[in-house]
């Protein structure tokens, strides 16, 4: 596979995308944390303790608490790409730049688990993941939360309390009142545009080893040959070459690979190296990737 990768034979790109479960109803196995809390403080503790108090038998995964401060679409990207492949459970996601602003606490119900979040569109895209929101309601019962509410401090004192309540049986219509899931607040669509010969994509995250996922379908590297062309949008004139392979290897050392990922999205990556150094891009950017002519 490798061989042929190198050249200008397609290779097969298989479906990396998450498939669907059969999920029963009952109560949660898990709370999931996933944060922008950090690590050199005590805020994820406090959060976990919070539970404890409630629900000292339920479960805490800890996603990750090293989202960048205030990113609100890579936590979202983050807690959509994991909540397929954790148990049926009660997923607090808490990326809140408005936190102790008029922005609504919420919770949703999807028919594979419950979100617990700020209203900013931090819990959409997952609950989408989940098979879609079947029922919404906004924090207002005060019952559910702590008897003294930070201003600065919600995961701790409201989305905490109300996901270990949730997670021990508690009926979702009595943390606050019922919202029209149209209401809800969601981000931006990000830039996927289709052509014959290729598509432009926008980077939608950077991953830990400088892998770039693109918002593109891992679906449009079907119809491009063996080799393609990379160019940043309104930088047409430079460009870089990557061999559309399926994984890290299909490429020279050093040198790009544009390949399906494990959440069924485009990604550029370099062998034994890191793509979007090499790319020089971040969050956002727009690439367009055409196949190269005679490939």
């Amino acid at each position: 596979m490798a061989g042929a990768a190198h050249g200008c034979r397609a290779p097969h790109v298989p479906s990396d995308a998450v498939t669907s479960r059969t999920r029963t109803t009952g109560s949660a196995e898990v709370v999931s944390l996933t944060t922008d809390y950090g690590l050199a403080d005590g805020f994820v503790a406090a959060c976990h303790g919070a539970i404890a108090r409630l629900a000292p038998t339920v479960r805490v995964i800890d996603v990750t608490h090293l989202v960048p401060p205030g990113d609100i679409r890579r936590g979202a990207t983050v807690l959509a790409q994991t909540v397929p492949h954790l148990p049926f459970g009660v997923h607090v996601a808490v990326v809140d730049p408005g936190v102790g602003t008029a922005r609504r606490g919420i919770a949703l119900a999807t028919p594979e688990g419950l979100l617990v979040g700020p209203d900013n569109g931090l819990l959409l895209d997952a609950a989408a993941a989940l098979g879609g929101v079947t029922e919404a309601v906004e924090l207002t019962n005060p019952r559910w939360q702590a008897d003294r509410v930070s201003a600065t401090f919600h995961g701790r004192d409201v989305f905490a309390p109300v996901a270990a309540r949730l997670a021990s049986g508690g009926a979702l219509a009595d943390a606050g009142r019922a919202v029209d899931a149209s209401t809800l607040v969601r981000l931006p669509d990000p830039v996927v545009e289709v052509r014959p010969d290729g598509f432009t994509a926008e980077v939608l995250t950077v991953d830990h080893f400088g892998n770039v996922q693109l918002a593109a379908a891992a679906e449009l590297l079907l119809a491009l040959p063996g080799r393609v062309r990379i160019r940043r949008v309104g930088e047409e004139d430079r460009e870089r070459t990557a061999v559309h392979g399926r994984t890290f290897g299909d490429a020279p050392p050093g040198a790009l690979v544009a390949h399906a990922d494990s959440a069924g999205r485009v990604a550029l990556s370099v062998n034994g190296g890191r793509a979007a150094e090499v790319l020089a891009v971040t969050a956002g950017t727009l690439l367009r990737i055409d196949g190269l002519a005679g490939c």
